[in-house]
Order: structure tokens, then sequence, then C-alpha cells
């Protein structure tokens, strides 16, 4: 193997990939236990532990593809959507780890650092205030009482993998743990709201869409500044912004 591709890489972390191995480098420690321990738990597929030497995780590549990515076409069918949305589900009902992850941050934690990103957005013309307002008004109904379960943390699209409708893989657990299940959720199908209803039908359960709409708004404000301080771009088209433009 003579060449060795960036996943992705930033000054927390970076994720490396060599043939079939994935080399995930974390500055924090605490990351790679809670992502080892996390996948020792879950009752659904995750990528092999190859070794881990701190501050490297080594771990196989996955079968399959993802549905899609944020910013970008869906290129899952409606069945791939919704054998996540079922993976999903077997996950929230798994038994609960003993720690918090970060779908598990308190409703007033929240709610503080919500309002403190959205003050720095508009005094530093991030973003338009109406577009702030009224995303912070909306963004207010994910702060509310939640029943834990085990959460992914971090479910973005690029990390489930499927190969036709079966569920291959999901990656990246650093940030699991007990927490609100409409969070995970929420954080697979930002920009992909025509296969909401597919996910929802595959989790099996009346699901509030306004809370998912809120955890939308919430994710996309706190989101905007730290992917642009960290070389992203959440003004793509289809990205964060526009997300939250989406909700006006």
């Amino acid at each position: 193997m003579d060449e060795v591709e960036v996943v992705v890489a930033h000054s927390e972390r970076a994720t490396l990939r060599v043939g079939d191995v994935f080399l995930k480098v974390d500055a924090d420690q605490a990351r790679i236990d809670a992502e080892i321990e996390a996948m020792s738990r879950v009752p659904v597929p995750t990528p092999q532990v190859l070794w881990h030497q701190p501050p490297v995780l080594a771990i196989t590549a996955l079968p399959g593809t993802t549905l899609g990515r944020l910013g970008g076409p869906s290129t899952g069918s409606p069945a791939g959507w919704a054998a996540a949305g079922a993976a999903i589900r077997k996950l929230h009902d798994a038994p609960l780890p003993p720690w918090r992850g970060r779908a598990g941050r308190s409703v007033d934690a929240l709610a503080a650092e919500l309002d403190d990103e959205c003050a720095s957005l508009v005094t530093n013309g991030v973003l338009p205030a109406d577009l702030v307002t009224r995303n912070r008004r909306v963004a207010e109904a994910a702060l509310r009482p939640w029943t834990p379960a085990f959460t992914h943390g971090d479910l973005q699209i690029a990390h489930v993998f499927v190969d036709g409708d079966e569920v291959t893989g999901i990656i990246d657990w650093s940030e699991a743990g007990q927490g609100d299940p409409l969070y995970d959720l929420a954080t697979f199908t930002p920009g992909h709201e025509e296969h909401l209803g597919d996910v929802i039908a595959g989790y099996g359960a009346d699901i509030d869409i306004d809370v998912i709409h809120a955890w939308w708004s919430l994710r996309s404000l706190l989101a905007v500044r730290w992917l642009s301080e960290h070389g992203f771009d959440p003004f793509a088209p289809g990205c964060e912004v526009d997300v939250l433009r989406s909700l006006m």
C-alpha cells in the first residue's frame, strides 16, 4: 500500500486510511477509551478494533457505503434509510452504559451554551440576526425532559454504512453514552428531510417531528462557528447554514 488517505483532520483529531485499515489519532485519550468501550457494548455492527496504542486506534474498514452526506444527494434507497432507522432503534433499546454522552448534556447547560453561541454569531456578524433569532425559537422544543437511551452522540449520515437494505456498520463512537434518543435521529437526517419518514418507519415509534426540527436548529447553531474555525464550510450548499434557512 503506497497511499495514505486523510479522511478528516483538524486540531483535535485526525483519521487516516491505509488500505482497509483506519488509523484514528486523538489528542484526548478519554475519547478513544469511550469509543472502544462503546463498541464493545452496542448491539449493532461496528468496525473491529485491530490495536490500540495511545494516541492511535486502528480499526477495520466497513463493507458497503454511506447513504449520502450532508450537502450532497442521497445515494441510498428508502429501504436502506429504513434499515438505518431500525439499527438506531436497536441501539436505543440496548442496556444503558454507565456514562453520559454528548447527547446527554443537561437542558440547562445546552440552553446556556446556545444563548452564548447565538449572541456570538450575531455580534460577530457570522449569521443574520433574524436567522439566528428564528432558529433559537425553533430550538426551544429540544430543551425538554427526555428518557435516556444508549445514544451514539455523533450519528452523522457519513457514520452509517449500508449494503442495499442492510446496515453493515456504524463508526465513530467517541461521543456515545446515555442521552436523548431524538438527538441521534436528528443528527442523522438534516439536509435529507425527504427520507425522515423512511427512518422513522424503520425506527418503529411515534416521533415528535417538532423536536427533530428543534435539534436541527440547535445543532446547526452550535456548529457553525466551530466548523468555520476548523477548516470546514458550514455555508456550503445543503450544509448547516442551509439547514437553518430551511427552518425559517
